[in-house]
């Protein structure tokens, strides 16, 4: 059952580990987490048993930090260990990328796997972020992921390693989304991504077989190029090439608006207020 593999839960050990790193960086900056999400391999849907867990946050600090004379760090990384890749970014910053806007925040948003929310908050960045024009930067943010991904591991190579398609048929197939469904919200995942586009019934079936066996083992091994995927990758390559020229739509001033959030949110966070 694909979809059931798709959305299957993070185990018991790693999540309470994570829980106990978002629980510590709360502690450590004194920041009040607004969100944690997955944002890697397991949260698109084709995660190997050995895939990190790559833990995105977005955070707030309370008022009297932003009222520094100081350029303060506005991103949290904490070293990688093991299996866990945990960093966040500043309220702040992650309003300014939203409004450029920035596809990458946009798909933290939507994520299936949530570690960490607080809903309103959430609802209400999402809101906002859905009031931007990000359709043409997510395209070039996706034509860039599958061109670098397609370049680099498939393009020359005689044999691949069949891994390395998913990582550019997803930026593909979300190329493909844009395109057909202009006015629906792009899904992170990948089965959905995929029930959402009507794929060609072998295709989806051949696709099906990889997704379960990526599952199971840690490598897919090596093999020829795949001439059916090949084509649709070039194909939506190719498409989001010729449509991306041209003028871009104005972009709405949210400013006031983010503001507004802006502030609202650092004041929950004020002593004596919500923790």
């Amino acid at each position: 059952d694909m979809t059931a593999l798709a959305y299957a839960p993070i185990a018991a050990e790693p999540r309470a580990l994570i829980a106990e790193r978002l629980d510590a960086i709360e502690r450590d900056h004194d920041v009040r987490l607004l969100f944690a999400i997955e944002s890697g391999s397991r949260a698109w849907g084709f995660p190997s048993p050995d895939s990190d867990y790559d833990v995105r946050f977005v955070y707030v600090h309370r008022p009297e930090w932003y009222l520094s004379i100081e350029q303060r760090r506005d991103v949290i990384e904490l070293p990688i260990e093991g299996d866990l890749d945990i960093n966040g970014w500043d309220l702040r910053k992650a309003l300014a990328l939203l409004l450029k806007p920035n596809p990458v925040l946009l798909e933290w948003l939507r994520s299936p796997i949530v570690y960490r929310a607080d809903g309103e908050a959430m609802v209400k960045l999402l809101d906002l972020a859905e009031k931007t024009a990000h359709r043409r930067p997510s395209a070039y943010h996706y034509l860039h992921l599958c061109r670098g991904q397609y370049r680099r591991f498939i393009e020359d190579q005689d044999r691949v390693k069949l891994k390395k398609y998913f990582y550019a048929l997803r930026p593909a197939l979300a190329l493909m989304w844009l395109r057909r469904h202009p006015n629906r919200a792009l899904p992170m995942n990948f089965a959905e991504l995929r029930a959402g586009l009507d794929l060609p019934a072998g295709l989806s079936a051949f696709l099906d077989e990889m997704l379960a066996r990526k599952a199971r083992s840690r490598e897919l091994g090596e093999g020829p190029r795949l001439v059916v995927l090949d084509a649709l990758i070039e194909e939506e390559m190719a498409r989001a090439e010729r449509a991306l020229p041209g003028n871009a739509p104005a972009t709405p001033d949210l400013a006031a608006e983010a503001d507004t959030l802006f502030r609202d949110l650092v004041c929950e966070n004020r002593k004596g207020g919500r923790t």
